[in-house]
């Protein structure tokens, strides 16, 4: 063997180990959830969460006719009053994505009696 033979056979073994991790580690990326399923995010949707388990991370994707509707991130006190905190976002685009965080998370439609129509959910992610 020839100078640097040490040098290439370590390079080898490096880059064998690095594959060996790659293929044992999955990477984890979160679940994306329709809100609403095919109708979306409208009236009466609050019982979607039914039967779905969520976790931090996942991604709610809220579709809806942006003239129609909106979503805004609230607190429990905000999603029972159907009322939005001052100076609290409301998302409008129509089809937004938002992550969700570990814990309680309220989503209501801002919009006058949207709330009250069920247009509101609440998820709790491990």
């Amino acid at each position: 063997m020839g100078q640097g033979s040490g040098s290439v056979r370590l390079s080898m073994v490096f880059v064998v180990g690095i594959l060996c991790f790659l293929t044992l580690t999955k990477p984890t990326f979160g679940a994306i959830y329709t809100v609403g399923g095919a109708g979306g995010w409208t009236f009466n949707v609050n019982t979607w969460t039914n039967g779905k388990s969520f976790k931090a991370g996942d991604v709610l994707a809220f579709n809806y006719d942006k003239t129609t509707h909106n979503v805004v991130l609230v607190n429990k006190r905000g999603y029972d009053s159907c009322t939005s905190p001052k100076g609290a976002k409301a998302y409008q685009t129509g089809k937004d994505r938002i992550k969700l965080a570990k814990g309680q998370n309220y989503f209501i439609c801002s919009l006058p009696g949207h709330c009250q129509g069920g247009v509101k959910i609440a998820i709790s992610a491990a």
